[in-house]
């Protein structure tokens, strides 16, 4: 602790000063995701009318955490939320029939980083829905924006990661070109929940990607666009 001595009319003043030996703000623990659960059907909403759901979010409390911020997306729209709880679970009102993914993040003390759980999907059961469509597939790599090398025979490694809550997930249309992702160069069969297919590619050009994901029952979801470059 660093002191400062001023002198005023004959009058010492002591006065602190804050230093490295004030104390460091306690980082939060990691929440763990309890409900709902990963990859499944979620049958538990409580019908609010014929497109909405009331759905309860729960997950394990994170030491030091003051509070939590839950972040639900809507896989098919992209569009995220994000909702406050004071407590280690919420209750949210969410489209029917939709697939999501949900994290929490934890909040300490003033001054601490936030810490983040990890990400689970889940699809909301539907009035009268019997199969689903599998989730959108995460793109792993390259990922968007990224600068990638082909290797000496001017290949690429796509690789994604795709789920589906009824197991019936049959195969993948790839999609890659320089413009907009709209020609489907190479469909593949599902054999494993990460996938991958090496594809040529020309040096110093960008190159736009997605994958659709197809089950038995023909139901299909899409990825979105990725977008890369090559050096």
């Amino acid at each position: 602790m660093k002191k400062i001595v001023l002198l005023f009319g004959g009058f010492i003043l002591l006065l602190s000063s804050c230093s490295p030996e004030d104390p460091i703000p306690v980082e939060p623990g990691v929440a763990t995701l309890l409900s709902p659960a990963n990859d499944e059907t979620c049958l538990d909403g409580t019908s609010l009318n014929d497109t909405q759901s009331n759905v309860s979010f729960s997950w394990s409390t994170a030491t030091d955490a003051v509070s939590y911020e839950v972040v639900v997306t809507n896989l098919l729209t992209q569009s995220s939320q994000t909702f406050t709880a004071v407590s280690n679970q919420t209750t949210l009102a969410l489209t029917k029939a939709e697939p999501y993914s949900w994290r929490v993040r934890s909040i300490g003390e003033e001054g601490s980083t936030p810490s983040e759980s990890e990400q689970w999907k889940f699809y909301l059961a539907g009035d009268a829905v019997v199969n689903y469509a599998p989730f959108p597939s995460e793109l792993i790599s390259p990922r968007s924006g990224a600068n990638s090398t082909p290797n000496i025979n001017n290949l690429i490694t796509l690789s994604w990661n795709a789920s589906d809550v009824d197991g019936d997930l049959a195969q993948f249309e790839v999609y890659l070109d320089q413009t907009d992702a709209t020609t489907r160069i190479e469909t593949i069969d599902y054999q494993a929940q990460e996938t991958s297919l090496d594809v040529e590619v020309e040096n110093n050009a960008t190159y736009y990607w997605k994958i659709i994901a197809i089950d038995a029952n023909g139901n299909q979801s899409n990825s979105g666009v990725y977008s890369f470059r090559t050096n």
